[in-house]
């Protein structure tokens, strides 16, 4: 009698790259989240002109870009992060997940990377306008390119916090509110630390270690330790 084998169950890698790859072939496919987050981001630099626009002349733009650049991440990333599980919301997927015999971490990593991956695509257009349009006429520091390494960091740490907290959300009233009422507290420590490292790089700060490196150091440890939590508990919050 022939003897059929049993199919091999996939490993935790494999689960991890198909519930990756369901993201960015849906996203790549509808644009959805890259479109609302590009033109909400476009939205924010023109609001940012027009409130800037009577001032510029008594104010100094560059020592405020730090800020200003984490300001329109931090708002554009919220309209995504809320819209990252309205798919699996909407047409029922996320149960069908959750059958899957895997571990639930795997979810919360996949979700976590490909919104990293989102924010980091509209980020490298809206960073470049934000410079073309308030920037270009002001004399910056040559240190201007270190600004990358807090944008990846803080990039890193708000995908996994919000993702954490859009899954928490998901079956809410009001869920982009309560959102963002959870997530700014949240991520104020690594925003600190984003934006005075991002000031520091755009001024050339003399006290190089104090703004720089120190608050990346911060927001690396933030990272880790929020993400590992994320992590553990992630299970427990989607299941319930």
């Amino acid at each position: 009698m022939m003897q059929y084998a049993r199919p091999k169950k996939p490993s935790t890698w494999q689960h991890f790259c198909i519930l990756l790859r369901k993201d960015l072939r849906r996203e790549f496919r509808t644009r959805e989240m890259l479109t609302s987050m590009g033109l909400y981001a476009l939205l924010v630099i023109i609001v940012f002109g027009a409130a800037l626009a009577l001032t510029a002349r008594d104010i100094d733009i560059v020592s405020m870009g730090g800020g200003l650049i984490w300001v329109l991440i931090v708002f554009t990333s919220l309209l995504g992060l809320g819209r990252s599980f309205s798919y699996e919301k909407d047409q029922g997927c996320i149960e069908g997940v959750l059958l899957v015999p895997m571990d639930r971490s795997v979810i919360f990593l996949a979700k976590a990377v490909a919104n990293m991956l989102f924010m980091l695509v509209v980020e490298v257009i809206a960073v470049p306008l934000f410079y073309f349009f308030f920037m270009t006429g002001s004399e910056t520091s040559s240190t201007f390119l270190w600004i990358i390494a807090p944008l990846v960091l803080g990039t890193i740490g708000m995908a996994g916090i919000g993702t954490m907290l859009s899954t928490i959300t998901m079956h809410t009233r009001a869920a982009d509110v309560m959102l963002a009422v959870l997530f700014v507290p949240i991520i104020f420590p690594l925003l600190y630390a984003c934006t005075t490292a991002t000031t520091a790089s755009i001024l050339g700060s003399v006290a190089w270690m104090d703004y720089y490196v120190i608050p990346l150091v911060i927001a690396a440890g933030f990272d880790i330790i929020m993400l590992l939590v994320c992590w553990v508990l992630y299970d427990f919050v989607i299941s319930s």
